[in-house]
């Protein structure tokens, strides 16, 4: 027996949420592209999942642009103002199942060091319902990276189209009970296996080359064409880099929490003027051991949930992906 909910049943929902004060966000279509945006009504909402939405959820507990503290200047003394931040309980609809399993990810790194309180309070006040994908394009490499399109990771509740407008209810978690227990029916239909798209490449094989590739010349033949925008990273579910300035004046102002990205030249720009990674082939090189060796060996996992973003947004057509299948066949062929 399954539990089934009518897209006109989940939209209503959507507008009671809406309605007792939550904030809800959802796919919506802006200018043409499918973004991940807070929605002001049901309406709004993309229920399907036809198109990946070009951002990430990530923005929803980790924003781009982030307010830590105040601060104001009285002569010598300094008076510290907590940021003001919005706490009101906040639902994402409809998350491919990509984005959903970047949270674990990123668990790990705001709570490695140390606790980030501010992501952990809004990861507590956040409830993710994921839709599991029936199609995908050639830039989506989910089963490369051990998930698939109906994993589960990180959704408190996965929807399932069934087509004619209904959906399969997964409750995955207390919280995705809270917002569906008493608003389905029990039904006999259930979603069959969906089918991903085919494994590009071995993550296994991947790390072989990386244990002994980091002078490869591969890197500066896949980078010529970089231009640095960063948008890969932006647009990437887990690439979590960040930098903390102050802005203001002579009477005060804030210490915020930017987007960062390693694919930056002042990223990793010393005060003396010497760059480590001073070329793009070497910051290209940096994202791939950080996603497949670096945070593999400390946490177990894959920094990449195989979306495809970083190659659907990339102005030159790159993304980790090529570069991922070109490492793979080269493995191959050494085993020939």
């Amino acid at each position: 027996m399954s539990a089934i909910i009518h897209e006109s049943g989940l939209r209503t929902l959507i507008d009671g949420w809406l309605a007792s004060g939550k904030l809800v966000a959802a796919p919506v279509e802006v200018s043409g592209r499918v973004l991940y945006q807070r929605l002001k009504s049901s309406g709004e909402a993309i229920l399907e999942s036809r198109e990946r939405p070009a951002n990430s959820i990530k923005q929803f507990l980790f924003p781009r642009h982030q307010a830590l503290f105040r601060y104001r200047l009285n002569g010598k003394q300094v008076e510290l103002v907590d940021s003001a931040d919005d706490t009101r309980e906040q639902i994402i609809v409809a998350a491919r199942p990509c984005d959903a399993a970047s949270l674990p990810v990123l668990d790990h790194i705001f709570n490695c060091d140390c606790k980030d309180a501010g992501f952990d309070e809004a990861r507590q006040r956040t409830t993710v319902i994921a839709l599991a994908c029936n199609s995908h394009d050639e830039a989506c490499f989910c089963t490369s990276v051990g998930l698939g399109p109906s994993s589960e990771a990180g959704a408190d509740a996965l929807l399932v189209d069934l087509g004619d407008s209904e959906f399969e209810v997964r409750v995955l978690t207390d919280k995705g009970r809270k917002l569906f227990e008493g608003r389905t029916e029990p039904g006999t239909r259930e979603a069959p296996a969906l089918e991903g798209p085919p494994r590009k490449f071995d993550a296994g094989a991947v790390r072989q080359f990386l244990a002994n590739g980091f002078d490869n010349p591969l890197w500066g033949e896949e980078s010529v064409g970089c231009l640095g925008c960063g948008v890969c990273t932006y647009t990437c579910p887990v690439c979590h880099c960040f930098d903390m300035v102050d802005e203001g004046n002579a009477a005060g102002g804030e210490r915020v929490r930017n987007w960062d990205s390693c694919q930056f030249q002042m990223f990793t720009q010393h005060a003396s003027g010497h760059n480590p990674r001073a070329t793009q082939s070497q910051r290209q090189r940096q994202r791939i051991y950080h996603k497949f060796s670096i945070y593999p060996e400390r946490f177990g996992a894959l920094l990449c949930t195989g979306c495809g973003n970083c190659a659907r947004n990339c102005p030159a057509g790159l993304g980790v992906l090529r570069l991922l299948e070109k490492i793979d066949s080269r493995v191959r062929q050494q085993h020939v």
